[in-house]
């Protein structure tokens, strides 16, 4: 009988304790200089709290960005709340680990992207991805949908090998 060490859930694991850490320090002291968070997460998640209008509009998945205007974010093992605004409309959200798709700090070049199981492996041969555009000029929004407003397109997955040097 041969058993195997999982490692995929572990790193999976230790990635999501990273996330919970630089959250927790972030509740605890604010954002350092110029980090910002890309965080893209599953909306049909049964953990996942979201204004019905917000569950309606991005039914299936939705990227916030945590920038300038973020307010009571709570972190837990389970999952981080968080007040954010969208259009001068504050909404509270929680979302846990193990709904988020991708973490992403552009300031430092950092990304973190997780895999689910039954999601195709397409996006294997791509080549490197280019980072989302994390300028923010004439934008003050923190929470934005992972499309662009001007084009109506879908923004670019961001995978850990647009990061490597």
């Amino acid at each position: 009988m041969a058993q195997s060490i999982d490692y995929g859930n572990l790193m999976h694991r230790a990635m999501r304790s990273l996330i919970q850490d630089v959250l927790s320090d972030v509740a605890a002291n604010g954002l350092p200089g110029a980090h910002h968070f890309f965080i893209t997460f599953d909306t049909t998640h049964e953990d996942v709290e979201l204004a019905a209008w917000l569950r309606d509009r991005y039914p299936t998945e939705m990227t916030v960005v945590m920038q300038h205007w973020f307010e009571d974010l709570e972190v837990n093992d389970e999952g981080f709340a968080v007040t954010l605004n969208f259009g001068d409309s504050p909404e509270r959200m929680f979302i846990p680990y193990d709904a988020i798709e991708t973490f992403v700090d552009p300031s430092v070049e950092f990304g973190l992207r997780f895999e689910t199981q039954g999601q195709d492996d397409e996006d294997e041969d791509d080549d490197e991805p280019t980072p989302p555009d994390a300028s923010g000029e004439g934008d003050d929004s923190d929470a934005e949908d992972g499309a662009d407003e001007k084009t109506g397109k879908e923004a670019d997955v961001v995978s850990l090998d647009a990061f490597r040097k």
